[in-house]
């Protein structure tokens, strides 16, 4: 039998690498995304089709209203999506399109369903080389999380079982990613990474999350497939 995994999937490039990563080392994956009042919610969309091509067991989606709390671009229309920022810009402080914890929310979840279905791999896209300075994709971050999932499930303190949270993309630029996701396949005319995207889904191609996807195809010779409003 195949091991379960469950899988933080939010249809952008690199959770679907992520998702395809898993797939080759023979994990049944059980993808999970969130509607929590993100302003590119265009990404669910993305994300279901993605689960659905690649052969999930399952896919859900939960509901989370992080917009309450504001603190973000993605979550707060009143703030705007920083754009056109330089590689230096990108590389130092915190964005305000940075979510308040949003990746040891999500990752609680997928402990809480990975706990259910007896799962103790978990798979999170996060990335610490090429990436726009959030705390939350950070090694230590993912290492003191796994530490914590195994005093905080009932299985890892029985000791029938060890959580491990797994971070494929951790160490890559973008360029590495996208190349190790065209061997695998990957159709990411499918994924979409924008930040700002129009009403019609289609990328603008200037937020922090459309440049570092760009360069990463740019850097491997070939055009990006997504869909760019200009």
């Amino acid at each position: 039998m195949n091991k379960k995994a469950v899988l933080l999937l939010s249809g952008g490039l690199d959770s679907t690498t992520t998702l395809a990563i898993a797939k080759s080392q023979g994990f049944d994956v059980y993808a999970l995304s969130f509607a929590y009042g993100q302003r590119h919610d265009h990404e669910l969309k993305a994300a279901a089709q993605v689960a659905k091509l690649y052969g999930a067991k399952e896919h859900r989606v939960l509901p989370i209203d992080l917009g309450c709390f504001g603190g973000s671009a993605l979550t707060d229309n009143a703030l705007d999506v920083p754009k056109d920022r330089g590689a230096d810009a990108m590389s130092h402080g915190i964005p305000i399109t940075y979510v308040p914890a949003r990746n040891t929310i999500f990752l609680s979840f997928a402990m809480a369903w990975a706990e259910v279905l007896g799962a103790h791999d978990i798979f999170i896209g996060v990335n610490a080389l090429d990436y726009s300075g959030y705390p939350d994709c950070r090694p230590e971050f993912i290492r003191a999380f796994e530490a914590m999932a195994n005093l905080a499930t009932a299985y890892s303190v029985e000791g029938t079982k060890h959580i491990t949270i797994h971070t494929p993309l951790i160490a890559l630029t973008k360029a590495e990613i996208v190349a190790k996701g065209l061997a695998l396949g990957v159709d990411y005319a499918l994924t979409t990474s924008c930040y700002d995207p129009d009403e019609q889904g289609r990328a603008c191609g200037h937020c922090d999350a459309c440049q570092l996807r760009l360069k990463g195809f740019h850097e491997n010779g070939i055009n990006d497939p997504g869909r760019y409003a200009a």
